[in-house]
C-alpha cells in the first residue's frame, strides 16, 4: 500500500493534467495535504485540456485535502509566493514534486525567446522552488523530486532546448543530494523514458499511434514509489522502465504492448546519432 502521508503537505507543479495532476492525487489517497500548482484555471484555462480547479475537484470529492496555487513558473517571484502560499495555507512542506515543463520544437534554429522560456520553467523554476522550499524542510527531513525525460540523455528531433533543460534538472539533482544529504532531505529524479499519454504529449504528436502508451497514472505510481524510500535513498535517477523491470511496478495498463527495444536508456547518448524527422509540432 505504502507510507501513510497523513499531516505531510505535498507541492506538485504541473498539476492541473497529465502525470502532475496523477501523482496530486496519488498522493491525497495517502493523506498528504496537496498544493496543485500551474497556470491553467478555470478563470484562465490554457489550450491544453485540464485546469487545476479540475484536480482539486478530485481530490476534495474523494475526501482528501487539496488547494489550487495558480503560478506562472517562468516568473521566479511567482515561483517563490508559489512555496510561500503553500507554507502559508498548509502549513508547512514535506514533498516537492518538480513536474511542470514545457516544451517549443525547433533544434538550433528555436526562436531565443522559446528557448529561455524552456530553460525558465523546465530548470530554473524547479532550482528556485527547491531553494525556497529547503529551508522549511531543514526541521524535519523532506523529500524533492524532480521529473525528467528520455530526451535529457538521447538526441530527439526536434527537442533540442528540452533535452537540454532536463539533463541539467538531472544534474541539479545529484548536487542537491549531495548538498542535503545531512539534513535528512532526499532529492531524486524520475525519467520518463516509456511512452505516456499525457494531455500536452498528444497535443504535440498528432497523427501518431498511441496504442502502446501508458495513462499517467501508471507514472504516477512509479514516482510515488520513489517518495515512499526512505533515507539514504538520495541522488538517484531512476529510469521508467528500469525501475519497473527491477521492482516489478508500473505493470503496463497500455491498449497494446510493445517491448522496448535495447532496454532503458541510462546514460547520456555518446557519439552520431542517425539523421531523423521530428514527430512533434510546435503546439
Amino acid at each position: 500500500m505504502g507510507a501513510d502521508l497523513t499531516g505531510k503537505v505535498a507541492l506538485v507543479t504541473g498539476a492541473s493534467r497529465g502525470v502532475g495532476a496523477a501523482v496530486a492525487v496519488a498522493l491525497a489517497q495517502r493523506g498528504a495535504l496537496v498544493a496543485c500548482a500551474a497556470r491553467s484555471t478555470a478563470a484562465a484555462p490554457q489550450r491544453t485540456p485540464g485546469t487545476l480547479d479540475d484536480t482539486v475537484a478530485r481530490i476534495t470529492g474523494a475526501g482528501g485535502t487539496a488547494i489550487a496555487v495558480p503560478t506562472n513558473l517562468a516568473d521566479p517571484a511567482d515561483v517563490e509566493a508559489m512555496v510561500a502560499t503553500t507554507v502559508g495555507e498548509l502549513g508547512g512542506i514535506d514533498i516537492l514534486v518538480n513536474n511542470a515543463a514545457i516544451t517549443f520544437v525547433g533544434d538550433i534554429d528555436i526562436p531565443m525567446n522559446k528557448h529561455d522560456l524552456v530553460i525558465k520553467v523546465n530548470f530554473d523554476a524547479p532550482f528556485i522552488a527547491s531553494r525556497a522550499a529547503v529551508p522549511h524542510m531543514r526541521a524535519a527531513g523532506g523529500q524533492i523530486l524532480n521529473i525528467s525525460s528520455v530526451a535529457a540523455l538521447l538526441p530527439v528531433p526536434g527537442l533540442m532546448s528540452y533535452g537540454v533543460s532536463k539533463i541539467a534538472l538531472e544534474r541539479l539533482t545529484i548536487d542537491l543530494a549531495r548538498q542535503l544529504q545531512d539534513d535528512n532531505i532526499a532529492v531524486n529524479c524520475f525519467r520518463i523514458d516509456v511512452a505516456v499519454a499525457s494531455e500536452g504529449f498528444v497535443a504535440n504528436t498528432p497523427g501518431v499511434d498511441r496504442s502502446t502508451w501508458e495513462p499517467c497514472d501508471v507514472a504516477a505510481e512509479g514516482i510515488v514509489w520513489m517518495l515512499d524510500q526512505p533515507m539514504p535513498y538520495s541522488g538517484r535517477r531512476e529510469s521508467m522502465l528500469d525501475l519497473r523491470e527491477r521492482e516489478g511496478i508500473m505493470a503496463s495498463r497500455a491498449a497494446a504492448h510493445q517491448p522496448q527495444p535495447g532496454g532503458p536508456t541510462l546514460e547520456l547518448f555518446n557519439g552520431l546519432a542517425a539523421a531523423a524527422k521530428s514527430m512533434f509540432v510546435d503546439g
